[in-house]
């Protein structure tokens, strides 16, 4: 089987991981491919912040406040991607989903596990998300598509769901 096939369909979300980081040639590929993610008129709106540290751990705390549980939403993951996208452009949710898409599909072809975490969006609609933005130099309107957490995981893949029936219908 050709081999991107192969992991595109091997490819599934880790939610335990053991602490090993990540090789900085390993992230800059992953972080290459998220810039070859197709984006509406070639415009490459979404930008990407590389996360861990003390600034994952607040933005966790923020994304647990969200969510209304008091747990770990990123899953004791040691780094985090964060996609963001241009406000201002209409498209900016189809362009950061196709970068979240590129970077857990580079992450598993090279032996790393992947999750994407939704409520990005509503953290960096908050004063206090906001105050991430300016801190990372960031200016401008941005939307919080997602985080793509990363690491090595700590057990096998889980098994893939049945594919539902009419999941695919020739018109």
């Amino acid at each position: 089987m050709n081999e991107v096939i192969k992991n595109l369909l091997e490819r599934r979300s880790i939610r335990k991981f053991i602490d090993k980081e990540i090789s900085k040639e390993d992230l800059d590929l992953i972080l290459k491919a998220g810039t070859f993610a197709p984006t509406a008129s070639g415009k490459q709106s979404p930008t990407m912040v590389v996360i861990n540290g003390n600034d994952l751990n607040e933005l966790e705390k923020i994304n647990a406040e969200i969510y209304g549980k008091n747990d770990h939403p990123f899953y004791g993951a040691k780094l985090a991607i964060l996609v963001l996208g241009d406000a201002t452009n209409k498209n900016t949710i189809y362009d950061g989903s196709l970068v979240m898409g590129n970077l857990m599909n580079a992450a598993h072809s090279l032996g790393i596990g992947s999750c994407w975490i939704h409520r990005a969006k509503e953290t960096f609609e908050r004063e206090d998300g906001k105050k991430f933005l300016k801190k990372w130099g960031l200016s401008g309107e941005y939307t919080g598509i997602g985080y793509c957490i990363l690491g090595y995981a700590d057990s096998d893949s889980p098994k893939p769901a049945e594919r539902k029936e009419n999941y695919v219908i020739f018109a």
